[in-house]
């Protein structure tokens, strides 16, 4: 049996770009389950942090380390942008594409397509370019494109920011039967609804560093920092 990947800890990580700290030092532990939500006003750090965590963002100083092996950690792994990036090619063939890629034979990658196709309600588009979608569509695909090889953990930046309210309900419920199902989930969200309703914990973010961290509902009832407590409240975060 594969070893998880998780717990993983990130230890006094920085990531400088000439000459100025874009992030850090931060030291952070990822638990094995639930939905860990990043916060934090504009230019904190959320995206970079999250960049970090998924090994494309190069660190400065610091360490980032998995439990598992750090050999595969990259493929047991998916990665959602905040506005979607869809191939010029049939939603079918976004699907199908992950799959190819780990090897997964036709005849699996058809049925997977069809289930997944039709748990984003794009059952009936399977042929449509996928370009040609609405917002709300491209970011279900994006999602069920990262979601359909069974990623171990899942990244996602802020994938319902731009999204209405009955897309951003959809989103969600995906993301409750992922995590169901036992994919760890950590995202950066804007949307303090979505914090109460998803999140197992906080991460704070405060000019690139970590400011708080803990239970979800703890920080929303109690937050400790002024500058927590000033966000929390919709005032302008210095």
């Amino acid at each position: 049996m594969t070893k998880s990947l998780l717990p993983a800890n990130l230890s006094n990580a920085e990531v400088r770009r000439r000459g100025k700290t874009i992030l850090g030092p931060v030291s952070l532990q990822l638990g094995e389950t639930g939905v860990t939500m990043i916060l934090g006003p504009n230019g904190s750090g959320k995206t970079t942090l999250l960049r970090v965590l998924h090994g494309v963002e190069r660190l400065s100083a610091g360490q980032m380390k998995w439990a598992g092996d750090l050999n595969d950690a990259q493929s047991r792994q998916a990665y959602v942008f905040q506005t979607p990036v869809m191939m010029r090619r049939s939603v079918a063939e976004n699907l199908a594409y992950p799959l190819q890629l780990i090897g997964r034979t036709k005849a699996e990658i058809s049925d997977r397509v069809k289930t997944w196709a039709a748990r984003i309600d794009l059952g009936d588009s399977l042929d449509q370019n996928a370009t040609r979608l609405s917002g709300g569509e491209k970011q279900k695909l994006a999602l069920a494109r990262a979601l359909i090889r069974d990623p171990e953990v899942l990244f996602l930046d802020e994938p319902c920011a731009n999204l209405d309210g009955r897309s951003t309900r959809e989103i969600e419920a995906i993301l409750k039967d992922a995590l169901a199902a036992g994919t760890r989930i950590i995202m950066a969200t804007h949307d303090l609804g979505q914090v109460r309703r998803l999140a197992d914990d906080v991460v704070f973010l405060h000019k690139s560093t970590v400011l708080e961290t803990g239970p979800a509902e703890a920080f929303l009832q109690s937050p400790q920092s002024d500058q927590a407590q000033a966000y929390l409240s919709g005032d302008i975060v210095e």
